[in-house]
């Protein structure tokens, strides 16, 4: 890549960046507030709920680490139109694939939450994927 001026982007770029961006601090806040429980906030869950989350393994919990910090350090770079974004949000990606790895094929996430275990899992591999694809399309239109 290039570190001259490509074009300018419209507005709706920043809108979608910003979108991702969102996205993604709002996986970091969910990251920061599940590794910050207490016992009195598990209380109202079930035996079964708090024994799955007391068991993911360390490699797991790196994953999802690894997923939303870099989320959002891409988030900012793709804010910032700099063509390593894309890595990145590969990054992210690859942590995400690495915790639901645990939770699905390792381990039976469905069997504790049922199948509303899917969603979330499924909104998040969606929106990796949509962050890959947008950054890649970008490329050589924006970045600088």
């Amino acid at each position: 890549m290039s570190d001259e001026l490509n074009g300018t982007p419209p507005i709706s770029f920043y809108i979608v960046a910003g979108v991702f961006l969102f996205f993604n601090v709002t996986g970091l806040i969910f990251y920061y507030q599940q590794m910050t429980l207490t016992p009195q906030m598990l209380q109202g869950l079930d035996a079964s709920t708090i024994a799955f989350m007391e068991a993911t393994p360390v490699w797991a919990t790196s994953g999802y680490a690894i997923a939303v910090n870099a989320g959002v350090v891409a988030s900012i770079v793709l804010l910032l139109r700099k063509a390593w974004a894309l890595p990145v949000y590969i990054v992210s990606f690859a942590g995400v694939l690495t915790q639901d790895f645990d939770a699905f094929v390792l381990r039976d996430a469905v069997g504790v939450w049922g199948s509303s275990a899917y969603y979330v899992p499924s909104v998040v591999l969606v929106m990796c994927l949509v962050e890959i694809w947008y950054s890649r399309s970008v490329a050589n239109r924006y970045y600088r």
